[in-house]
């Protein structure tokens, strides 16, 4: 990980027809009281010189402009494998992970997109920009833009999307965290968001899928299932035809909006096949057998065997990105004994995270985590660094003695009796290695029963998600991954929101209820730092509240880390673009975090 090109005044949002302005005003009386001061204030500049050195292994491949001298970019496919197949292509109703992503960038735009810096910058939007107090923003919308089936998008289209998005899975909880309360055409292509609360990042739910990603909202209302499968989005890509499981094809969109640097019309590749491809070998090897031009990959081991084979003369390229993305997992607080810090914290303790990292082919390219940013974040923090609870066999076996022997255990079991443990992840050889270290160093104990399970990554998802018990979840501890390279508030907002509707009445904020809040973890000092957070653009504010947050999840452990995330995507070298597309404005897109590709640029050099 070398140091982010995103500067810490930068670190907020810097969107064209942004103002930016002090935050001011008094806090929605439906919200808890504020949270402690933290230790840093405005004046002090926050400590990010203690990093600790990369792992030697960590690669980042940078973000240049395309020299490559091509004639004609146009024409060409590219089939590319991918970890998993998509839980769903609905923006507003599937939560998504990374191989979702892969495919909605293809078919939807966002409002908002990152730019090289990791800026925000207007995408499908010409502007955006706040009252002083950032509890209204207005948008300009770009004119000429139109859904693939011909339907202009307008404000009209973004209100009549708020309607549906509030009744959807992803978007509720995007909805809750951001403060959204309404969405108003003052214009043909004029949006006002009005939010119930002050939140200067609100630019940032608008680059994800649940609110960001303009869909159809006539087509959307007539069927809503079958709009998984024929989705229809304003991007560079149509969907041609989408088989479960097996294969979803998108076509080049003739009708494209966007144009390149130099004014060419994209985009340029005639289709893309996307293929999940489960296992991780068998990915890699597609792409080194030419099955597939291009993969995708979330796994160090897998970024580790490509190394070696395009070392060993494969004629593959590898794009590689590590950011505050990481591995581990959470528990699910609303069950036993899952709902006692003893045993959170003894399992945590017993989690021996460079023995994980070396089952997942990490060692030497992925360093421990300890918190939501990685040592060349901007928002990194020594201090919870150095507080994260290390690997302590003897002292997480007495936590965990401790909770045994309490009459009053929360999982009603007799006093003596082993806790049970649900360890679940999905069946991914690296995955299921690094959960038997885990399991190994729980079963030494001689204090544990740990039952292991592997659901498929879309089943992993739903269970976490709990829509038919409340967003409960039925799960125990669950491998996770955690954090992006968005403003932290996308991150950290809906984790931290009020679990259900049962523990949102009872927080005193009735419907505020988050189902990205996959461990139900609810802590109100925590709650109330991340909407502090969002109401001012001062960078070291903000960076006390969020130092501040994840010393209380040190303190709490609803979740463990193992690594941060080592991606790439691996590609035959006559695939270009990847690396090198533009936001509107000219300036060089994020790239590929989470091996999340942007398609807009992409094309073959034969």
């Amino acid at each position: 990980m070398k140091m982010r090109r995103l500067h810490k005044s930068l670190a907020v949002l810097a969107v064209a027809g942004l103002v930016a302005a002090a935050c001011g005003g008094d806090d929605d009386s439906s919200e808890t009281t504020s949270a402690p001061a933290p230790e840093t204030t405005a004046a002090e500049t926050p400590d990010t010189t203690q990093a600790p050195v990369q792992a030697e292994g960590d690669v980042d491949t940078s973000i240049v402009e395309d020299t490559t001298v091509v004639e004609n970019k146009y024409g060409g496919s590219v089939t590319i494998g991918l970890e998993a197949e998509a839980t769903g292509l609905r923006p507003w109703e599937d939560a998504l992970s990374s191989p979702a992503y892969a495919i909605m960038r293809a078919i939807y735009d966002p409002l908002i997109e990152q730019d090289v810096e990791g800026k925000y910058q207007p995408f499908l939007a010409e502007s955006i920009s706040p009252n002083e107090d950032f509890t209204v923003w207005t948008m300009t919308l770009r004119p000429g833009v139109a859904f693939h089936n011909g339907t202009p998008l307008t404000a009209q289209t973004i209100v009549d999307m708020f309607a549906i998005q509030q009744t959807g899975s992803a978007a509720a909880g995007a909805i809750s965290s951001s403060g959204l309360a309404g969405v108003e055409a003052t214009g043909e292509l004029e949006v006002t968001y009005t939010l119930n609360k002050q939140n200067s990042a609100f630019p940032a739910a608008l680059q994800t899928a649940p609110l960001g990603f303009p869909f159809d909202p006539a087509a959307a209302a007539a069927d809503p299932d079958g709009y998984s499968i024929a989705p229809i989005g304003t991007g560079p890509f149509t969907i041609k035809s989408r088989d479960l499981d097996n294969e979803t094809v998108v076509e080049r969109n003739p009708s494209y909006w966007g144009v390149d640097p130099d004014g060419n019309q994209l985009p340029f590749l005639d289709s893309i096949s996307f293929r999940p491809i489960p296992d991780e070998g068998s990915r890699l090897d597609a792409l080194l057998s030419g099955t597939v031009t291009a993969m995708q990959t979330l796994r160090q081991g897998t970024i580790r065997d490509a190394r070696a084979a395009r070392d060993g003369g494969a004629d593959i390229e590898l794009l590689e990105f590590q950011g505050n993305n990481l591995g581990g997992g959470h528990y699910n607080m609303a069950v036993a004994p899952y709902d006692d810090l003893r045993v959170r914290m003894g399992l945590v303790l017993l989690n021996s995270q460079e023995n994980v990292i070396e089952a997942l082919g990490g060692t030497g390219i992925s360093l421990p985590g300890t918190q939501f940013f990685s040592p060349d974040s901007p928002w990194w923090s020594a201090k919870v660094a150095e507080a994260w609870p290390k690997f302590d066999f003897e002292a997480g076996k007495a936590k965990l003695q401790e909770y045994i022997d309490d009459p009053a255990r929360s999982d009603g079991k007799a006093v003596g009796a082993k806790i049970d443990v649900a360890l679940s992840c999905p069946p991914d050889p690296t995955l299921i290695a690094a959960m038997q270290v885990v399991e190994q160093t729980l079963t030494a104990t001689e204090l544990v029963n740990v039952a292991m399970t592997n659901f498929d990554q879309a089943t992993h998802i739903n269970i976490a998600l709990g829509a038919d018990n409340g967003f409960i979840g039925t799960h125990g501890a669950h491998c996770w991954r955690w954090s992006g390279e968005g403003d932290p508030s996308v991150a950290i907002n809906p984790f931290l929101a009020p679990y259900s509707a049962e523990n949102a009445e009872a927080a005193g904020l009735p419907g505020v209820v988050s189902p990205l809040n996959f461990a139900n973890y609810w802590d109100p000092e925590s709650f109330q730092a991340a909407n502090d957070a969002t109401k001012t653009d001062v960078f070291e504010d903000r960076y006390a509240l969020y130092e501040f947050i994840m010393m209380r999840i040190v303190e709490n452990v609803p979740i463990w880390y193992s690594g941060h995330t080592a991606t790439a995507i691996g590609i035959q070298p006559n695939i270009k673009g990847l690396n090198g597309w533009h936001v509107p404005s000219g300036d060089l897109g994020i790239g590929f975090p989470s091996a999340e590709p942007r398609w807009i640029e992409a094309y073959i050099a034969d």
